[in-house]
């Protein structure tokens, strides 16, 4: 009996082991059914807890959206934060985020900005820009309805950066890299330099090396891996990178992703005989009277750089799309770097533009002799790469207010002698290196340059408007050798104003400087085309 009751205690005892077992398993796959569930639901999500005050305006689960921040880039006056999105997930907005500011060694921020501004509409591509903090102070993105953070991404340098690439029609890979100090419009030793890519730069394991084809400016064409081109890096090619590598030297930081965004067949035929490409910087306001006069002059195509505008150009842009202007804008962040955006222009352009012309939103190609657009590079010549066009610049002609009429109706006078040439191309008439000088490409060999006579085709470049618009356009240049008129630099190029100098005050007689000669021919020509024949308004004519 004695033994009969302990086999009865240990077998309640081995009994309740087991259920204990059994309960502790059945809790174990609810908590990883809910757990997944959450996860599959989108609710359940790491989270940076900010110390910020923000209203909890939308729960975690209402619309939640996740971004992550791929890279930051630190410019002379702000930190360019570029995200990342899921598929089909909507963007932030300017509203939805804030600019969060980190000091060094620390986990919490202690600042919290509004964005200069917010830009794109890509998912792989959208461009916070905030304004810039100390040395040593680093930017994320907070999200305002929720007060979460994005996770800091790595800092770059703007001035020492491969900044992009993409992957030619012959497979090569063209990296644009700011910080080679090369030597302008020279050809360099390719041999001194390699092409790398990866996801991981400091893994030198992961690594691929390439041959550098050619080097010049900050232009580098590789050789690209077969693995790249073949796709067998499939799974990662969206975050794989390119970058540049000198003899003996580190390699260079890398925002660059190859991407075969040019078609490598392209049609025989091309679909513009003339195309238009400039970079900008808030010149809205001045845009339409310029696309309106060239399309009417025989202008089919417009690219257009945008370099870091915040006046809504992108809203113009979309209205002249609208009204059938075949017209894309194109957001070039970077810069001082005006001959490297032209070249990743030409190279877009070379299969659907038989020509494309270099010119600024204040540059009108103007006819004197009543030829066409057509008669001068419709008749040229096989042979011909390049047509050279000399400038006329017009100073303020003694207004002191933007003239409502329009820049071609209200600026008339102008220096006598023309400055130097902008260039009319056939993109594939250009050197496979791209090197060039803003006003003008290297060409391959077999093509010529034809100098054309000014009173057959000229530039009125009104260069010099009023002080208004004029301050706004030298105080940050998008030109390649002067970025800010107060920096003491380059102060004898001709991108300086001549009697300017450095200081950003108005002279006493800038309305009445840079007129020498008298000309109207533009201005009539415009009238006689454009004008409403009841009210003698043009198509851009507004109240300013």
């Amino acid at each position: 009996m004695k033994d009969q009751r302990k086999r009865s205690a240990l077998l309640v005892v081995a009994l309740n082991r087991v259920l204990r077992r059994m309960v502790a398993l059945v809790f174990f796959f609810v908590l990883a059914f809910c757990t997944l569930r959450l996860l599959l639901r989108g609710t359940f999500r790491p989270q940076l807890v900010s110390s910020w005050p923000t209203p909890l305006l939308k729960s975690i689960n209402d619309d939640w959206r996740v971004a992550i921040v791929q890279e930051t880039v630190l410019f002379p006056d702000q930190a360019l934060i570029f995200l990342k999105y899921p598929r089909a997930t909507p963007l932030f907005s300017k509203d939805d985020i804030g600019c969060v500011y980190f000091s060094p060694n620390s986990s919490q921020p202690h600042l919290n900005l509004q964005p200069d501004s917010i830009d794109g509409e890509d998912l792989d591509l959208q461009i916070v820009r905030c304004p810039l903090q100390p040395r040593g102070i680093t930017a994320s993105v907070g999200i305002n309805y929720n007060g979460h953070l994005l996770a800091i991404g790595p800092t770059y340098r703007w001035d020492s950066l491969a900044y992009d690439a993409l992957i030619d029609n012959d497979n090569t890979t063209i990296v644009f890299v700011k910080g080679l100090n090369l030597r302008p419009q020279r050809v360099t030793d390719p041999s001194r330099f390699k092409c790398v890519y990866g996801r991981d730069f400091n893994r030198s394991k992961l690594l691929l090396l390439a041959e550098v084809i050619s080097i010049g400016q900050e232009i580098v064409r590789c050789k690209t891996p077969l693995s790249i081109l073949s796709g067998s890096l499939q799974n990662v090619n969206s975050a794989i990178k390119v970058s540049v590598r000198g003899v003996g030297k580190p390699i260079m930081s890398s925002i660059a992703r190859p991407d075969h965004r040019l078609d490598p067949n392209p049609s025989s035929r091309k679909k513009h005989q003339m195309c238009v490409c400039t970079m900008l910087r808030n010149q809205a306001r001045f845009m339409r009277e310029w696309v309106v006069y060239h399309a009417r002059i025989g202008v089919q195509s417009w690219f257009i750089y945008d370099n870091n505008s915040d006046d809504d150009i992108s809203s113009l842009i979309e209205s002249l799309d609208d009204e059938n202007f075949n017209i894309t804008r194109h957001v070039w962040p970077w810069i001082k770097s005006q001959e490297a955006g032209f070249a990743h222009c030409a190279l877009r352009a070379r299969n659907s533009c038989e020509w494309i012309g270099f010119i600024d939103v204040d540059e009108f190609l103007h006819f004197p002799l009543g030829l066409t657009l057509h008669d001068v590079i419709g008749n040229s010549t096989s042979n011909v790469g390049e047509l050279r066009v000399k400038c006329h610049s017009f100073g303020p002609s003694g207004l002191k207010r933007v003239p409502a009429v329009g820049v071609t109706q209200g600026y008339t006078c102008r220096m006598a002698a023309a400055e130097r040439h902008k260039s009319i191309v056939r993109p594939e008439a250009l050197n496979s290196t791209l090197i060039n000088s803003v006003h003008h490409f290297h060409l391959t060999s077999g093509f010529e340059v034809v100098n054309v006579k000014r009173n057959v085709l000229v530039i009125n470049h009104y260069k010099y408007q009023v002080w208004e618009v004029f301050k706004e356009k030298f105080y940050r240049r998008v030109a390649t050798y002067v970025a800010d008129w107060l920096e003491d630099e380059n102060v004898g190029s001709k991108d300086r104003t001549p009697g300017l100098g450095i200081i950003p005050i108005e002279p006493p007689d800038w309305s009445t400087r840079f007129c020498e000669v008298v000309d109207i021919g533009l201005r009539d020509r415009v009238v006689e085309i454009f004008s409403d024949p009841k009210t003698q308004m043009l198509p851009w004519h507004s109240e300013v």
